[in-house]
């Protein structure tokens, strides 16, 4: 873990609503000289804390408005297994996120898809397919209440 001082975290907290903000405008707002800030951005990049930068994309107006949570086991622990599930499965398109899991499903899976049919087409296609597979359990997002795309350090 890597020590934060207040400086470091507004300046992440900032970055977060608005990655895009001009280095000066970032001084102003957490009080440093355009320079200082800047070294201190740098110095953030460099120890990986700020891993990289992205756009945020709505997925309905590009028609991924469907999101679907899909459980899945497999058929083992071992090693081998799950590295070759987890090469696999970043290929799959739609995938937005994959995450081990402890429980009762080894790994939770969000597909970001246009709809129920494109859904069951990457079912077939990708998922039931995926090295390993034992057994897929599929909820359908009806609506996000909340998606952050930034912590909130403090």
């Amino acid at each position: 873990m890597v020590e934060l001082d207040k400086t470091d975290t507004a300046i992440l907290n900032a970055l977060g609503v608005d990655a895009r903000m001009s280095n000066v405008d970032l001084a102003e707002k957490v009080h440093l000289s355009p320079s200082a800030c800047l070294r201190r951005v740098r110095r953030l990049e460099e120890m990986g804390v700020i891993d990289h930068y992205a756009v945020v994309i709505d997925p309905a107006k590009v028609g991924l408005g469907t999101s679907v949570f899909v459980e899945i086991s497999l058929t083992g622990q071992g090693e081998q297994v799950l590295d070759a599930f987890e090469a696999a499965v970043v290929e799959v398109p739609g995938v937005m996120s994959c995450h081990l899991m402890a429980g009762d499903a080894d790994y939770l899976v969000r597909v970001a898809c246009a709809d129920v049919e494109d859904y069951e087409r990457i079912h077939r296609h990708h998922l039931s397919r995926l090295p390993g597979v034992t057994r897929l359990r599929s909820s359908f997002a009806l609506r996000t209440v909340s998606a952050k795309e930034a912590y909130e350090l403090g």
